[in-house]
This record gives C-alpha cells, structure tokens and sequence, in this order.
C-alpha cells in the first residue's frame, strides 16, 4: 500500500469506529480485525501502520471527530510531512483544504474533564491516561515462577510484585508456550496490585463477584495455593463461560463458576450468606482508568451511562455485603478515576453500614479516602481505585 492508500485505510477505519463508538457497536480492535479479514492483499506492515495510524488519531482527539477524515486531518495538521500522504492519488485521499475542519486535540470530552478536576486529576495526570500502554503478564505460582521467564521473553521484573513482569512492546505472548501451558497470564500490573488487596490466603472462602472471564479469579487461585473455595460468578453467561477453559489452563481447581440472573443475584448467593473470608467486586464501571488500552470508549460514554453505572455500583456493595463473614473483608475495585465512582462509593457503603471499617488495601498508590487510588502517569499502571473495607465481629 502506498502512503495514501494507508491513509485511506485509516479513514475508512475511524469512521466505522466512531460510528460504533456513537451507536454503542463493536469495540475498534473489533472493526480493525473485520476490515482487514475482509482485505487480505493488505500485507503485514501496512497492517500495522494503518492500525498505528488509527490508534495516533483516536489518542489525540479527545471528543468524538466528525469523521475520520476530520481525526486525520487533525494528525496532519501537527505534522506537515504527513500532510503529504493526502496526495488524491487513485487510492489516496483528496488533498487537505487550507480551511478544512480538523479534529481537535484533547485528553477527554469536556464533561469528563470537570469531573476529573473534581476527582484532583490533574492535566499532566489526565494526558497519562492515552498514552501506550505496556503489556504486563502474572506469572502463575502454580505452575512456576518468574525467575525462569526473564531470559526466554526479555521481560523486566516489576518492583514489590513478586509475580510480574513486563514486556517489550509487540510481543505476541499468545503464541509463547508459557502462555499456552498457562504459566503465564495476561493481566495488568496494576490489576495485580488491587487484587493483592484481597490478602488471599489458603483455605480461605472467597468470592469474586463480577468475575467475568477470570483474570482476577485466577490471581486469587494462585494466592491461595489452589487451597480453599472461590466461588466466581457474574451476569455475563459469555465472558464468564471463557472463566473455565482458563481456570483449567492455570490449573485451578478450587474455582467453581455461577452464572447469576441479574436483580435476582442474592437469591441465587444465599448459601453464601455470613460465610465469605473475602468478597471481591471488580465492579462494572467507565474504564477511565484504562483508556491506554481502549482510547476510544471515552467517546462512548455519557453522563447517563454514568449514573447508570454509579447506580449498580451501588447495589452491587449492598449485594455483597451480607456475604461477608463478621470479621472478614469486602474489597471494592474500579478501574476509574472518578470519586463518584470509587471512593465516593465506599464513602457510601460505610456511612449506611454501621460497625463496618477501612483498612489500608495495599501499599501501593496513594490514598484516596477511604481506599487507594492508582494512575498511569504516578504508577505506570492502568487507572483503579481500590478500598478494603471491613465488618464488625
């Protein structure tokens, strides 16, 4: 492909994607795999600098553009020897107009933006949340340990998190053997750290409340020496039908899956009720926190979604909370940055549940009263705030 084939490609590509981003459609990696199944003479390299040049226009506009050619006028604007890929060329795009609109650069809407500032999230702190992200694996002490990947996958040891690594950028850790005889999991590392909150032991009775395919639950599984019960369950009959497969891959075996009916979940958890060690809620949230890994799903949300979101949090603690055995933990995680969403939540929980504390969830981060809060640009990890929270004897 040319270099204004390519250009159009990615024109092409970001309308889809916004379009999708507007109706609630498929996610951007989604489009990019259906457009390029659909255009095999496209080579590898030209794959991957139309899939780059997408993901530098997504990063760059805060709002939604109104079109693609717009978002890429846009980069062409902070770049002029770019300019030049719009040459109207039989599979290039027309050449860029000296009064044509161009998407404006940006962190996040401008809605967002206040609550941010409401949150103490700063610019500087903000702008961190688009950048790349590395790509972080949990070893899994199951069946290793870290010690013996380092060379094999050119992988640095990530401080305080005994079973971390990260990766150079680009590796394909699916096609490793680590990764298929299930030594090793794809998991962020600060996913890691708020699941260390958890303080999972063996023999212990564990919960993960919304477990959705397991990356959390397998954690747990391994904290605990495949010793004890974790019971994962969760709305989502699709992702947590993944859970199984994985779990076996890992060698978990104290994990048992159960698919609940959504308002009727503490019906379905009775048997559960007064005797949980730990609850987990890795609750639904915006995914503030991981706009590195998924840049556009800022344009897909809305106040509304928002509130929605805020609502079933909340439901979602006082779900969990009779699970809880007296003296044993709930911990609240989301990967968002918003306090309406995380400590403003467990702010709430312990106002309306007398007897019930906080306890210091990890060492990591900084706090956030009542819990910790992480960010990319601070921790050089995905956005989440965590909060241990504990009732009475």
């Amino acid at each position: 492909m040319t270099p204004g084939a390519r250009v159009q490609a990615a024109i092409e590509l970001l309308d889809a994607i916004i379009a999708a981003a507007r109706e609630g459609g498929a996610a951007a990696d989604t489009l990019i795999a259906r457009y390029f199944a659909e255009r095999r003479y496209a080579g590898s390299k030209d794959r991957r600098a139309v899939r780059e040049l997408v993901y530098a226009a997504i990063r760059r506009a805060g709002e939604a553009p109104e079109n693609g050619r717009a978002a890429m006028v846009g980069l062409a604007r902070d770049d002029e020897t770019f300019a030049a890929a719009f040459d109207g060329s039989t599979h290039g795009p027309a050449p860029i107009t000296p009064d044509e609109p161009a998407a404006k650069a940006g962190t996040a809407p401008a809605w967002i933006g206040k609550r941010f500032r409401a949150s103490d999230i700063d610019p500087a702190e903000a702008a961190a949340l688009v950048a790349r992200a590395p790509l972080d694996v949990r070893v899994n002490r199951l069946k290793g340990n870290r010690g013996t990947l380092f060379a094999d996958l050119g992988a640095e040891p990530i401080a305080d998190l005994p079973d971390a690594l990260r990766l150079p950028s680009g590796t394909s850790i699916e096609a490793t053997e680590a990764f298929r005889s299930g030594l090793v999991e794809v998991q962020d590392a600060g996913s890691q750290m708020v699941t260390l909150a958890a303080s999972a032991q063996p023999d212990m009775a564990v919960i993960d409340l919304c477990a959705g395919a397991g990356g959390k639950t397998l954690a747990l599984a391994a904290a605990m020496d495949n010793r004890g019960a974790i019971l994962a369950s969760d709305t989502d009959r699709n992702r947590l039908s993944r859970l199984a497969p994985r779990a076996e891959r890992a060698g978990a075996s104290i994990v048992e899956t159960r698919l609940l009916d959504p308002n009727r979940e503490s019906d379905a958890l009775a048997d559960w009720k007064d005797r949980a060690d730990v609850v987990l809620i890795d609750a639904p949230c915006s995914g503030t926190g991981t706009w590195r890994r998924n840049p556009e799903a800022r344009w897909r949300l809305t106040p509304a979604r928002i509130d929605r979101l805020v609502a079933t949090q909340r439901r979602l603690l006082d779900i969990a909370a009779p699970l809880v055995k007296p003296g044993g933990a709930l911990v609240y995680i989301v990967c968002s940055l918003l306090d309406e969403e995380g400590a403003g939540q467990a702010a709430r929980f312990l106002a309306d549940h007398p007897g019930w504390t906080a306890e210091q969830p990890m060492p990591f981060g900084r706090e956030r009263t009542p819990g910790r809060r992480l960010t990319p640009l601070h921790d050089r990890t995905d956005g989440f705030f965590v909060a241990r929270l504990t009732r009475p004897c």
